[in-house]
Order: structure tokens, then C-alpha cells, then sequence
């Protein structure tokens, strides 16, 4: 995950906010994109898409894939754990696991603090948590990373690639992957039937 330093001021920096891609995205795999904005500075942005499941890809599955659950072992795994989604974060490092969870579990020095209750860990030990029953209140695990390089996001938003609204830990944990596109834009008051009127102007 790339490192980025905080804006001293945060003046037109996303952190902490969601994206929601309008209908002119030029990039298919962004469409009716909803991301978790996780860091953005000078030096670039990231985020994780909160509204695109892995395909028949469980949380218990991808324990076992990284050897930290025996085959078969997944009948015994806690509740919140068995119901822990599995994600597609972005095209970028896609078989690296990424967990957006709530502020109540803190690994110091490896988990990053962003916006209202919503954290960010991408180390073994919060899915060891989990899977024991010791971990976040609410989490989902992301495979790879939504990336942008020093002014492209920036770019992308002044040609209206993107709307913006606020980073809700109810729409981002929510498992109701389908409405989170219009939900995201109903928290900024927009009708997604106007959306094609305003894609495209500048």
C-alpha cells in the first residue's frame, strides 16, 4: 500500500470521503463505482470499492487460501466472522487483502485512523482477530486498491468523473452492495435519473 503524508490543512483533500463514479466514467471497471477514500495528499490518492463483491469468494475461503484456517474449519468460525464480505478494492496489488473496519479495534503503528469510525489494516493479524472472534465491531476485507498518482484524482473530478460525498460508516459497512450507488447519492440530494444530464460539463 503506497505511504502518503497528510495535507497540514486537508483544504480539497478527500480523505475520509466516498467517491461515487458518474455515468461518463471513461473506465469500465470504475462503473457505478463506490470507493472509500483512504488517503489523498500532494503525493496521490487511495481507496477501497465498498460496492463490488468478490465473486464466490468467502471470508473463511480466503482464510484458508492464506493457511491461517484448515480446510473444512469453517463451520466453526465466530458468527461475525463467517459474515465478513469479501470485496473487489480496485484493480491495483489484487491479491493483497485490505480491512475497512470500525475504530474499536486499533493495531498500533499498523492501523490507519481516517475518518468517523472507519479505520483501514492490511496486516495478517486483524483477520486472525476476526476469524477468533476478537475483531472490529463491523469490517469488510477489500482484495487490492483503488490508486491514483500526484493530480490525477484531482484531474478526474474537475472533468466530473466523480462526485463526492461524506464517508457514512452506515453506507460502508452496509452488506446491501446494490443500493449503495444510489444511497451514496442520496446523501448529497441527487437523483441518480439526473446524473446523465450533468456527466461530461465542466
Amino acid at each position: 500500500m503506497p505511504r502518503f503524508s497528510r495535507p497540514s490543512g486537508g483544504d480539497g483533500y478527500l480523505e475520509g470521503q466516498v467517491l461515487i463514479a458518474m455515468p461518463g466514467m471513461s473506465d469500465p471497471r470504475f462503473q457505478r463505482a463506490v470507493i472509500y477514500v483512504c488517503a489523498h495528499s500532494p503525493e496521490g490518492a487511495m481507496g477501497i470499492r465498498i460496492n463490488q463483491a468478490a465473486p464466490r469468494l468467502t471470508f473463511s475461503q480466503v482464510l484458508e487460501q492464506l493457511d491461517m484456517l484448515p480446510e473444512g474449519e469453517a463451520i466453526n468460525l465466530p458468527p461475525p466472522a463467517a459474515e465478513v464480505p469479501v470485496h473487489r478494492g480496485g484493480p491495483v496489488e489484487t491479491g493483497r487483502g485490505f480491512v475497512l473496519h470500525s475504530a474499536d479495534y486499533v493495531i498500533d503503528r499498523s492501523t490507519l485512523i481516517i475518518g468517523e469510525d472507519v479505520c483501514l489494516t492490511a496486516t495478517l493479524d486483524i483477520l486472525r482477530a476476526i476469524a477468533a472472534g476478537t475483531g472490529p465491531r463491523n469490517a469488510l476485507l477489500a482484495l487490492g486498491y483503488a490508486g491514483w498518482g500526484p493530480g490525477q484524482l484531482e484531474g478526474e473530478l474537475q472533468a466530473n468523473g466523480w462526485l463526492s460525498c461524506p464517508g457514512d460508516p452506515g453506507l460502508v459497512f452496509d452488506p446491501d452492495l446494490d443500493s449503495k450507488y444510489e444511497r451514496a447519492l442520496g446523501l448529497i440530494g441527487v437523483n441518480p435519473g439526473m446524473l446523465s444530464s450533468l456527466s461530461g460539463h465542466a
